[in-house]
């Protein structure tokens, strides 16, 4: 079993805004990024369990041309508010990291 970290090439955090935070993952092959996409692996539902957050803030889009998919999430809090932990949304992409992929 592979972990999402091993088959992509870029996988990163950054901030989307001040209430939303974005994900890119690009793979490292079309295999990979197949099968990802084929399986539902990434999911609303995982997403929303990782980052607890509802569902619906949840967005998964695929890019078949460039085996990339881009997840947006809402942030709990407004980017630099009191209670935000990362301003920049750069952070955050370690909990998609350990995903194992079978």
């Amino acid at each position: 079993m592979n972990k999402l970290l091993n088959l992509a090439e870029i996988l990163r955090s950054k901030n989307a805004g001040p209430f939303y935070i974005t994900f890119d993952i690009m793979f490292k092959n079309k295999k990979f990024f197949e099968k990802i996409k084929n399986a539902k692996i990434l999911n609303n539902r995982l997403i929303s369990d990782l980052y607890q957050i509802d569902e619906k803030d949840v967005r998964i889009i695929y890019y078949d041309i460039v085996n990339a998919v881009k997840i947006t999430i809402k942030r709990k809090y407004a980017s630099g508010d009191i209670n935000d932990t990362d301003v920049y949304g750069a952070q955050q992409q370690s909990l998609l990291e350990n995903i194992q992929i079978p």
